[in-house]
C-alpha cells in the first residue's frame, strides 16, 4: 500500500503590530490615489510654460467667469446676442470687437479661401462662447472703442484668451502685426 505520512499542524504566521498592519492596508491606495491625483491636477490646468498662459494656470480654479448666453450667428437687423463673424460678436445688444485678434472677413471676403476661413473662424467663435462659462475683460491697450463704435474687449475662460484659441488653430492672427494675406 501507500506510505503513511504523519499529520503536521501548521504554525499561524506571526502577527503583525497594529501600526504596520494600518500601514500595510493604506500604502496599495496612495499607489494609486497620488499618481491620479497629479494626472488630473496637470490635465485641469491650461497648457503652457510661461507668460499669460501660466498666469491662467494659477489663476484656473480662482477665475469667476460670470457671463453665459445661448450664442447663434447673426442675421437680420435685430441683433442681442449671436456670432457676427470671427472677431465680432453681439452680447446683451452691445456690439463688441474682440481686442487680441482679426480673423478673415465674411461679409467682404478677398476671395473664396477668405470667405471660407472666415465661415470656419465664426463657426469656431460661436462653439467657443457657447461651451461654457467666460468673462469680458477690458482692451489691454486701453482703448474701449474702436473707429466703428464696437467695444474694445477680450474674451476669457479661466483667464485665458478665446482669441489666443483662434491664433493657434490658425483661423485668426494676433492683433497688432501685419495683416495676413488671405487669399
Amino acid at each position: 500500500m501507500g506510505r503513511i505520512v504523519p499529520f503536521r499542524k501548521m504554525q499561524r504566521a506571526p502577527r503583525r503590530p497594529a501600526r504596520q498592519a494600518a500601514s500595510a492596508r493604506w500604502f496599495p491606495m496612495a499607489l494609486v490615489a497620488l499618481p491620479l491625483a497629479a494626472f488630473t491636477a496637470v490635465m485641469l490646468l491650461p497648457a503652457g510654460g510661461g507668460g499669460r498662459e501660466a498666469q491662467g494656470a494659477v489663476g484656473f480654479a480662482a477665475a469667476k467667469d460670470t457671463e453665459q448666453a445661448r450664442f447663434s450667428q447673426c442675421s437680420g437687423p435685430v441683433r442681442v446676442t449671436c456670432v457676427v463673424d470671427g472677431d465680432t460678436l453681439w452680447y446683451k445688444g452691445e456690439k463688441i470687437r474682440i481686442a487680441d485678434l482679426d480673423t478673415p472677413e465674411v461679409s467682404k471676403p478677398g476671395c473664396a479661401n477668405e470667405a471660407m476661413m472666415g465661415r470656419k473662424a465664426t463657426l469656431r467663435l460661436q462653439a467657443l462662447l457657447n461651451a461654457g462659462p467666460f468673462s469680458l475683460e477690458p482692451n489691454p491697450e486701453g482703448r474701449a472703442e474702436d473707429k466703428y463704435g464696437r467695444s474694445l474687449m477680450l474674451v476669457t475662460r479661466g483667464g485665458a484668451s478665446l482669441g489666443a484659441v483662434l491664433v493657434d488653430e490658425g483661423l485668426a492672427e494676433q492683433w497688432g502685426g501685419p495683416r495676413r494675406a488671405w487669399c
